[in-house]
């Protein structure tokens, strides 16, 4: 069955076509959610929360555009209000979730010295990512989380090629200047 034939029978009341959609969907909208939220329980909540919304919402979709496009749309806007939302409270959950890595690490093989630095490298990372634009940010997940080529990104930001190319340079540009430091520079 194509995808558009899934998405008629879905629309004529057929719930089990959706889950056929879910399985295809879900490795790709829980990596996007991932890339903003740096969670895998809140990613795995959002996921969920993305395909019941598209499911409640279908018969707004119209097919000029790719059914992937049109979720990663739901996927970009459910991670930004979640974030948006639970700023303070995410950074607070990470911080105690990096702790208790470290302080229940019973791996012997790694160095304690070298833990904290991974998880310090790994905090550093995700914080310069998480300080980008929403339009920086939002093209360098889907490029770099997902590997979407430009002109996929372009249809789901509803941006040119050019606008996305430009956002990627720009975050590129910032994600060097903090993050030299850690390469040597």
């Amino acid at each position: 069955m194509t995808e558009k034939e899934i998405i008629h029978s879905i629309k004529n009341g057929d719930i089990q076509s959706f889950k056929l959609l879910v399985e295809q969907h879900q490795q790709m909208v829980f990596r996007t959610i991932m890339g903003f939220v740096h969670v895998k329980e809140d990613a795995e909540d959002l996921t969920q929360e993305v395909f019941i919304n598209a499911y409640q919402s279908l018969h707004y979709y119209q097919e000029k555009a790719a059914f992937s496009t049109w979720l990663y749309r739901i996927a970009v806007n459910t991670s930004l209000n979640f974030i948006q939302k639970n700023r303070f409270q995410k950074l607070l959950d990470f911080a105690e979730d990096k702790m208790q890595i470290l302080f229940n690490q019973r791996d012997n093989s790694i160095n304690p010295e070298e833990q904290i630095i991974e998880n310090e490298t790994d905090s550093l990372i995700q914080r310069a990512i998480d300080q980008l634009s929403e339009k920086q940010r939002t093209a360098f997940i889907l490029s770099k989380y997902n590997e979407l080529p430009q002109k996929k990104i372009a249809e789901i930001m509803q941006l040119s090629e050019g606008a996305v190319e430009q956002h990627l340079q720009r975050a590129k540009i910032k994600l060097q200047k903090k993050l030299s430091g850690l390469v040597g520079k």
